[in-house]
């Protein structure tokens, strides 16, 4: 059955042929939304628009948004007025999508502030962007497509691969948790899973295609098919035997041609011991985990809703050392929530010491409208916020280049992504830990799995020898 969305696209190719038109997107976020850019650059190469990485040739400007970074607000607004100009004397359309656009004070600034907007569009009607395009190209008039935040998930969108080697693919949409200082369940709306069959023949046509790396993505991933089954859905979801995101894994791990598998994000109060089996048990799935803390302190974790204790999380790195032979951590941390105190701090310095974590993802805190933290009292002065984070990227730089030393002198199995962006003559790859190797090494490595022998570490890297 045609999808609405390539009806549109067939008209825009048709009113483009032969003009030569460019596109370029701007993605402000996370890999949810860099999948979705993807998404977008597939529609928009199938309408008959080339991508540019210079904004001022383009005839179609996105902005894909995400609203969970620091001043997000200020670097969008920022973005769309540097571009009136290009507006006036090209007639670019501009089009505005992502979380951003599911904020209704966000959308009321745009109309007031910044009329020439062409197309706004939520998280879950980027198939509608054909058709948005198709209207504005006949009478101009201003598209708002933004559809109630559950709206059902849409498969068959073409996709523009960014890389020809790893590849991300959603696994599920949304999220349930509400943790305080997130906006993400109010713009990406309840978790929605995808259906297996989709996910398996997704990934079974980039193994086709070559690819060998596949990180999955969700908001979170080991709650996939949960809201399916507490709503009576899972009969008509489950396909060979899969009802769970442990049994993902191990379906995905049978894929002839994928080498690695990851996955983000998980949330710790879900990780139930079928997931820690499967991560063991399956070769491709690497023995690196992401597992937000957020914060160490159990008192600031129940005011952030996380819905788990400091000694919770310590006990369930505990239990899957003992269970995943070789596994590490990675981990978010959010400094400077409202109420955090000193021995707070330290409780959260004591996790990162206890753990040991690979890499730690570390925000200052900052308020999103909308969200229960930015109404809570006790906000902390941006001062002691930025205090507090460099006491923290003190301990965990001082972790990471004692973790890197151990490298040293080992060898690791690489899958070579490409040139390093600092030196052509060298090749990078990552490390199933997902570090960063630089090697010299001919560029018939590049989508190879290699073995490297680690020879000396520099913070944000490893540089490694291939063997002979």
């Amino acid at each position: 059955m045609e999808h609405t969305f390539e009806q549109y696209i067939e008209k825009v190719k048709e009113l483009n042929e032969g003009k030569n038109l460019k596109y370029y997107i701007l993605t402000m976020g996370c890999q949810l939304n860099e999948n979705d850019s993807e998404k977008l650059g597939g529609m928009l190469t199938k309408m008959g628009y080339i991508e540019t990485n210079n904004q001022e040739d383009a005839d179609i400007l996105i902005y894909n948004t995400c609203c969970v970074r620091e001043n997000a607000e200020e670097k969008l607004f920022g973005k769309i007025g540097e571009v009136k100009r290009q507006k006036e004397q090209k007639g670019t359309i501009i089009a505005i999508g992502g979380c951003m656009m599911q904020e209704q004070h966000i959308l009321d600034k745009i109309k007031q502030s910044y009329p020439y907007v062409d197309i706004i569009f939520g998280t879950h009607t980027l198939h509608k962007l054909p058709e948005d395009i198709y209207k504005i190209l006949n009478n101009r008039k201003k598209i708002e497509d933004i559809l109630y935040i559950d709206g059902e998930v849409i498969e068959g969108l073409p996709i523009k691969r960014n890389d020809n080697i790893k590849a991300s693919v959603t696994i599920m949409n949304g999220c349930n948790n509400f943790c305080s200082y997130c906006i993400v369940p109010y713009v990406r709306g309840r978790e929605r899973s995808r259906n297996p069959k989709d996910i398996l023949d997704e990934i079974q046509a980039l193994a086709n295609k070559g690819y060998k790396e596949i990180t999955l993505l969700g908001q979170n991933v080991n709650s996939y098919l949960r809201s399916e089954k507490e709503n009576g859905k899972i009969k008509e979801m489950e396909y060979e035997g899969i009802n769970s995101f442990a049994t993902l894994l191990r379906a995905v791990n049978e894929i002839d041609g994928i080498e690695i598998i990851r996955f983000v994000s998980p949330h710790p109060k879900d990780f139930t011991d079928d997931v820690i089996e499967a991560i063991r048990d399956c070769k491709k799935v690497c023995k690196l985990i992401h597992l937000p803390l957020q914060s160490g302190s159990t008192q600031v974790l129940k005011a952030m809703n996380r819905k788990y204790t400091k000694e919770q999380y310590l006990a369930l790195v505990d239990k899957m050392k003992k269970v995943i032979p070789g596994v590490v951590f990675t981990t978010d941390i959010i400094v400077g929530f409202p109420g955090e105190t000193e021995a707070d701090l330290e409780d959260t310095l004591d996790v990162v010491r206890k753990v040991n974590f690979e890499q730690v993802f570390m925000f200052i805190y900052s308020r999103r409208v909308g969200t229960p933290g930015d109404k809570m009292e006790n906000q902390i002065p941006e001062e002691v916020k930025h205090q507090r984070f460099n006491k923290l990227k003190a301990l965990v730089e001082s972790q990471i280049q004692a973790r890197n030393k151990e490298y040293i002198g080992t060898v690791q199995n690489v899958l070579v992504e490409g040139t390093s962006k600092n030196n052509e003559n060298m090749l990078t790859g990552r490390t199933y830990s997902n570090k960063v190797v630089v090697f010299e090494g001919s560029k018939d490595l590049i989508g190879k799995m290699v073995d490297l022998k680690i020879v000396s570490e520099h913070m944000w890297y490893l540089k490694g020898e291939t063997i002979d």
